[in-house]
């Protein structure tokens, strides 16, 4: 259950909402982004959720009534409040005492749920006629010390002191806390404001009337049935409402020294009801019930046998979205709390009438206890002063308040207007701050826009520069590539051409060759043939002239024995025959030199060695002339056997000139034969030049060689932080060109002279700069950008 309130402090704080209620959905969802960032959000459910319009009575209806309604049946229930100081937890709980008493507890618009639950037991209980009885208790917990806002007692220094029940393991004992029966429904804000006046409060930055303490209002009813056999049974209901101290932080709270270590207390009980929630939320073994006083007074409500519903107020102020976050945690993580509610046993009469003996008795030991305490004592006529002026002041005091409370209805009624006109003032001041911020920020962004469309026009035009170079060059390029497509289409014609010239004579070359090789075959098969004959030929030549030689040798053999033979009785003109026949011999054997020149050399040195004998033996006659005999013999026998070999070897000359002519003849033919298969290949070799091979005819379409001209680097836009450095850089010129600008429109805003028509005269010189703006644009010559970018370049 969640429940929002506003109020004055969170207006003049220029705080605004972040909190939005939905009552169908039952959800709760708070901004965490802040006015920039609307999907931030977190949401949480709960059994019921009301805004800040939401009526006392409506809080009351929906979660109080169920819940009386089991009280009276019985059952033992507890209602919290809890959130930061200042949402609404006390005037949820008590409410304010309306002027007019008339009120019933439907009727009446500030009563809190104390007292209309008061004012619906007594109707209730009254209408269906059951014998009853209510009594109540209100304890307060303030820095972990337990006080009884209803002892009668002065002293409100006094302290109690708790027990564990022994006839309840969950359920605890207070000693001394004073139990006040309650006979009609005007009583309650009586005790209400009993306990308000002993209610320990301190004042904080966020109200200055915030409890800092704990406060447990507890009503018992005691119901008395009848049963079939008339027997009477007591049925018992028990009821405690709980408004806990503020949740917010020590610094939040603006308490210091005693103070905050007060709130540090408080904090510390609160910290440890949220350990004992998040504990039997994660169903942990042990629950630090005994941590605080706060947890074990509540500790059959916490998990127990007690029906237990929380009321979590929460403001929607930005500036409490901590704390708002917080306590919607803290319900979150509660609503997870499983309870097991049992009906209390009813009680018969005599245990009733038991029960009540044990609690008179300890009553007389208490009252003892306080007799045996020194006391104050004085004289019947003193006492009966006292009484007197004690009546005459009671007067006095009744007449007081009822000026008092005509003072206070109409000081309500001039507040409650006030408070209207304030809050009416408080929200036009919060809605004109929050369009001052809107506008600011709007402004803001406006001029971090209009900065960015400079830098975005700069970069946009050292695009388009760039852009201009690359589409000349690529202009230019493609120039370029149309010549060379031409060039090289011209050159493809060519070697197309060329290609199927060279087809042609590669076929022609191939039956060229292949003519060839047979003309070279039969020419090498007619050399083979010559080659033979020839070799036949020089056979036979080598045999004639062996066999010339071998009768030659033979004939010289023959000789040179006859002429040793004869030589012994050789005259003196042995040299001269000698002579003459070697003469001869040289004559026939002409292709016998060799055999001659060794005849020869035999001959001279025969004659030699004869010629010395000869003349060694001048004395003998005889023997010369016989010698001379023997050599003519022998010169007549050579001479024959030289003719008879030189004609034989005449004959075997002319045998061998006549087979040299026949050879020769043979040459000379095979020669004719050769020369003609020569000519022939040459004509067919000229014919095949001249005819079969083809040419390439020049045709005046090839291209010549020409150098082309074309960009060899392309260029290239500068870095994006580059150029956004350079539009820094011309700044100060940029400025001084639109302050020129505003000057020459100054006339305009002359005549604004308000804070809000100052703010028109910015627009108006935003307008005419931008029509400035304009007008320079369309001056300059090929230039797409206002004034501010064209000064950047």
């Amino acid at each position: 259950l969640s429940h929002q309130n506003s109020y004055m402090t969170e207006r003049k704080a220029n705080a605004h909402s972040v909190v939005e209620c939905d009552h169908v959905r039952k959800e709760v969802s708070v901004r965490t982004g802040g006015l920039a960032d609307k999907s931030s959000r977190k949401t949480y459910t709960f059994d019921m959720v009301f805004g800040a319009s939401t009526k006392q009575i409506d809080v009351y209806r929906s979660v109080v009534c169920p819940i009386l309604d089991e009280v009276i049946m019985g059952y033992n229930c507890t209602i919290f409040a809890y959130g930061q100081t200042g949402t609404g937890k006390t005037f949820t709980m008590e409410g304010e005492r309306s002027p007019n008493e008339e009120y019933t507890w439907e009727e009446d618009p500030l009563a809190g749920i104390i007292p209309r639950t008061l004012h619906q037991i007594f109707e209730k209980l009254t209408d269906n006629g059951t014998e009853f009885s209510v009594k109540v208790s209100l304890l307060e917990i303030y820095n972990e010390e337990l006080f009884d806002l209803l002892n009668p007692s002065s002293d409100v220094s006094e302290r109690l002191q708790m027990f564990d029940d022994p006839r309840n393991k969950r359920g605890v004992i207070i000693k001394g806390l004073e139990e006040i029966t309650v006979h009609n429904k005007d009583e309650v804000y009586q005790i209400l404001e009993k306990g308000a006046a002993k209610r320990t409060t301190a004042a904080t930055l966020m109200n200055a009337y915030s409890s800092r303490s704990h406060s447990v209002f507890s009503v018992t009813i005691h119901m008395k049935e009848t049963t079939i056999d008339g027997e009477e049974l007591v049925k018992i209901g028990k009821l405690n409402l709980v408004d806990l101290a503020g949740s917010e932080n020590i610094g939040r709270s603006g308490a210091v020294d005693k103070r905050a270590r007060e709130a540090g207390n408080i904090n510390q009980s609160l910290l440890t009801l949220g350990r004992v929630i998040t504990a039997l939320v994660e169903r942990t073994p042990h629950v630090p019930y005994r941590e605080s006083k706060l947890t074990r007074i509540l500790q059959d409500s916490l998990g127990g046998r007690t029906r237990t519903s929380i009321i979590a107020t929460i403001s929607p102020a930005s500036l409490n979205l901590e704390e708002t976050l917080s306590t919607l945690e803290y319900a979150h993580r509660a609503k997870n709390i499983l309870n097991k509610p049992e009906v209390n046993q009813k009680l018969t009469k005599r245990a009733l009438i038991k029960e009540y003996t044990e609690e008179i008795e300890r009553l007389k030991r208490d009252l003892a206890a306080a007799r045996e305490k020194n006391g104050v004592y004085i004289s019947e006529e003193n006492f009966r002063a006292m009484s007197g002026k004690l009546t005459v002041q009671e007067e006095q005091i009744v007449e007081l308040i009822e000026k008092i409370g005509a003072v206070e209805e109409e000081l309500s009624r001039v507040t409650e207007l006030f408070m209207d006109n304030k809050n009416e003032l408080d929200q036009c001041k919060s809605d004109l701050q929050n369009k001052t911020q809107e506008l600011e920020t709007t402004q803001k962004h406006l001029q971090e826009t209009k900065l960015q469309l400079v830098e975005e026009e700069y970069i946009t035009s050292a695009l388009e520069s760039t852009e201009e170079k690359l589409h000349d060059a690529a202009s230019r390029l493609l120039t370029t590539v149309e010549e060379t497509t031409k060039d090289v289409s011209g050159l493809h014609s060519k070697l197309d051409r060329k290609k199927a010239i060279d087809q042609h004579n590669a076929e022609a070359q191939d039956i060229f060759g292949k003519n060839l090789n047979s003309l070279f075959s039969r020419m090498e098969e007619l050399i083979k043939d010559s080659s033979s004959k020839q070799k036949a030929m020089l056979e036979a030549h080598k045999t004639l002239f062996g066999n010339l030689l071998s009768s030659s040798v033979s004939a010289l053999d023959t000789i040179t024995t006859t002429a040793l033979g004869s030589l012994t009785s050789v005259p003196e003109n042995v040299s001269i025959r000698v002579s003459q026949i070697s003469n001869m011999i040289f004559k026939e054997q002409s292709l016998a030199a060799e055999s001659k020149t060794v005849l020869q050399t035999l001959i001279v040195s025969k004659y030699f060695k004869v010629f010395f004998k000869c003349y060694s033996a001048k004395s003998s006659k005889t023997m010369f002339s016989v010698v001379n005999q023997g050599c003519e013999a022998a010169s007549s026998e050579i001479t024959e056997k030289l003719n008879g070999h030189k004609a034989t070897n005449e004959n075997q000359r002319n045998i061998f000139l006549g087979q040299i002519t026949t050879d020769e003849g043979k040459l000379m033919a095979q020669s004719l034969q050769l020369n003609e298969t020569i000519k022939i290949g040459l004509t067919k070799l000229n014919c095949f030049l001249q005819q079969d091979l083809k040419l390439d005819i020049p045709t005046g379409t090839t291209p010549q060689r020409k150098n082309y001209f074309y960009p060899s680097t392309l260029v290239r836009t500068e870095p994006r932080e580059q150029l956004l450095d350079q539009l820094k850089r011309k700044q100060p010129e940029l400025l001084m060109m639109l302050n020129c600008s505003e000057n020459s429109k100054e006339d305009i805003s002359q005549h604004k002279k308000s804070h809000g028509k100052d703010k028109e005269n910015r627009s108006i010189n935003s307008v005419e700069r931008s029509k400035v703006e304009e007008t320079t644009e369309h001056s300059v010559t090929r230039s797409r950008l206002p004034l501010r970018a064209q000064i950047n370049l």
